[in-house]
């Protein structure tokens, strides 16, 4: 095997910088490319920027103490409504991930149609259906309404992404297994799942943003979450693209910092391996 030199090594430390910068450069030039087009759109509406009015929106300082303002305590709710859906989702996942691939036909026939009713129907449809139809009767209140139908909905993709990773592992490992005296359960939970959750790491961090994005719908049944806070404040104001820009802005602070936390977890995941 050949050896790098001192030389080879600098050559190649200062291609990778290079090509870091040039793509550094890319990207900013797309960015400023796209900002300068959606700013020369607006101007020719005639649109007069009042970004100095949005922080107050953010936060305030009152008597020496910083307090949120109503874009963030939307943000809290959000989070609070992502958060718990997630949980749920991915227990919904799991639970309908095993039933289909059991042997119990009247498992298999739940949970197939379970997944095909949330897949095949739209999640604004669902969310009204919960909560003016099935929350009057169940007393359930539009918080845990929008929970109950976030979670149902992402759950039915999220089976789908366990039972990919289930079916991906070899089955020698389950042979290897049962022939151990491991039950089916013990299976899972120390052979199967431990391997399959390093491969659904991936679709699993998409779902999740997915999940940040559509639980902006609960602003349409009176929840007071980030996009319902911001509706309330354009309806006052008239500050309409400045609004909509720091609620984007705010949404893409929350997927980012998933998509790096798992990407992260990830990476120490393949070093254990």
């Amino acid at each position: 095997m050949p050896r790098l030199n001192r030389h080879s090594l600098s050559d190649r430390s200062t291609f990778l910088y290079h090509h870091l910068l040039l793509d550094l450069f890319k990207y900013v030039a797309v960015v400023g490319a796209l900002s300068w087009l959606i700013f020369r759109g607006v101007e020719r509406l005639g649109y007069n920027w009042q970004w100095y009015r949005v922080p107050v929106y953010l936060y305030s300082i009152e008597n020496g103490h910083l307090t949120p303002g109503p874009l963030i305590d939307g943000l809290f709710v959000t989070l609070q409504i992502t958060v718990v859906s997630l949980i749920l989702a991915l227990a919904f996942g799991l639970i309908t991930a095993i039933l289909r691939l059991s042997h119990s036909f009247a498992a298999r026939g739940v949970s197939r149609g379970y997944l095909e009713l949330m897949r095949n129907t739209p999640l604004l449809v669902q969310l009204f259906l919960i909560y003016f139809v099935l929350s009057p009767a169940l007393d359930l209140n539009a918080f845990t309404s929008a929970v109950l139908a976030l979670s149902l909905f992402e759950g039915a993709y999220i089976s789908e992404i366990f039972r990919a990773g289930i079916v991906s592992i070899s089955r020698h490992q389950w042979e290897a297994a049962f022939s151990i005296g491991l039950s089916r359960w013990h299976t899972y939970r120390f052979v199967v799942l431990p391997q399959a959750v390093r491969r659904m790491l991936p679709p699993l961090t998409s779902q999740a943003v997915s999940l940040i994005k559509d639980s902006a719908l609960v602003s349409t049944i009176a929840i007071y979450d980030l996009t319902m806070q911001g509706q309330i404040i354009i309806a006052q104001t008239y500050l309409v693209f400045e609004l909509w820009f720091t609620i984007a802005a705010i949404y893409l602070v929350m997927t980012m910092s998933l998509s790096l936390t798992v990407y992260t977890l990830e990476k120490r995941l393949r070093v254990v391996e």
